[in-house]
């Protein structure tokens, strides 16, 4: 017995997870790498483009992307997209293991928390209608209330470019992950149409002459291209055991916004369905935020043995105008 449309696109999900959470980390090591030998992505720098851990990560979140892509054409958003809160599981246990952020039992209790969210939604997700062209997705992608989250999401993301990012980009993490995450609905919009083009086409029925087929590529491209620049941006600014969790939570919120004004993915589901698919995403979303509230607490606590004083050569300068000098060894208890 075959699987389900939506067995499918679960699987797919779950794979694509894999590969993402485990992306971020070697992004991460591979960003550490470049700016320590040129300049920082964080302030324009494009060392990283050298480095072949970076790449490893790149191409570990392409290959993730496209299970993604895939599971976009068997299941709706609404399963789909909430499942990437087992990449930020994964994400945080490497970085416990591999970039040394530890995770503590809130934390834990934070990935226990987006599991048991995800497993709610995977149970009541609704069964999707696929579109049967590339023009009906056309006349989805053209109705008067999806058009307006488009002109809303591009002219916040004008906004957050043009003057928050020059202000604050480099001291509020919601600047870089803003632009991901509303530029990223977008992406994931474009994506199952192209996704649903091509599976049509494999089918026999042909969508390549349509102009809205290239049209969507088009946007795509420039959505994705758009997101790992400032994805890129946010990962050399911020603590990935931070990024993470904070994008996890715009992108879903945002892309479910977007395919359920596009797709209309809650359309003919009972209320109770409805219900229960709300109460999982919000426990997904409780999970995350104690995810980023553990690792806040971690970078305002400092570790036991920390000797901390600060150099300068004028003794007129207050400790803040200081440099910081940390050394983290047991054998001391001064501070």
């Amino acid at each position: 017995m075959g699987l389900s449309e939506n067995s499918k696109g679960l699987i797919l999900a779950v794979a694509s997870s894999a590969f993402i959470g485990s992306s971020f980390i070697l992004k991460k090591k591979g960003l550490k790498r470049a700016g320590a030998s040129g300049t920082r992505a964080g302030v324009g720098g494009y060392t990283y483009l050298l480095e072949p851990l970076w790449w490893a990560g790149m191409v570990t979140m392409i290959v993730g992307e496209v299970a993604n892509f895939v599971a976009y054409v068997y299941a709706p958003a609404v399963l789909v997209t909430p499942l990437g809160a087992l990449s930020i599981i994964i994400s945080a246990v490497l970085a416990h293991f591999m970039l040394k952020e530890r995770l503590q039992k809130m934390g834990i209790l934070g990935c226990i928390t987006c599991i048991v969210g995800s497993v709610v939604i995977v149970i009541h997700a609704p069964q999707e209608h696929t579109p049967n062209s590339v023009q009906e997705i056309w006349a989805l992608a053209t109705q008067p209330d999806f058009l307006i989250y488009v002109a809303a999401t591009v002219s916040v993301v004008l906004a957050l470019v043009l003057h928050f990012e020059p202000r604050c980009g480099q001291t509020n993490i919601l600047v870089y992950l803003g632009i991901c995450s509303l530029m990223g609905s977008l992406t994931v919009v474009s994506i199952k149409a192209i996704g649903i083009a091509i599976k049509l086409t494999l089918d026999g029925i042909s969508q390549i002459a349509y102009p809205q087929t290239w049209f969507f590529l088009t946007v795509a491209a420039v959505c994705v291209i758009t997101q790992l620049n400032y994805l890129n941006k946010a990962l050399d600014t911020f603590n990935a055991a931070i990024v993470s969790p904070v994008y996890y939570v715009m992108f879903t919120t945002l892309t479910i916004i977007a395919s359920a004004i596009m797709f209309k993915d809650w359309s003919g589901q009972d209320v109770s369905g409805i219900a229960s698919e709300i109460c999982g995403f919000i426990t997904v979303l409780s999970g995350t935020i104690i995810l980023h509230a553990t690792r806040e607490h971690e970078q305002t606590t400092a570790p036991v043995g920390t000797v901390t004083w600060y150099v300068s050569g004028d003794s007129l300068k207050g400790a803040e105008e200081e440099h910081l000098i940390t050394i983290h060894n047991s054998d001391y208890y001064v501070q």
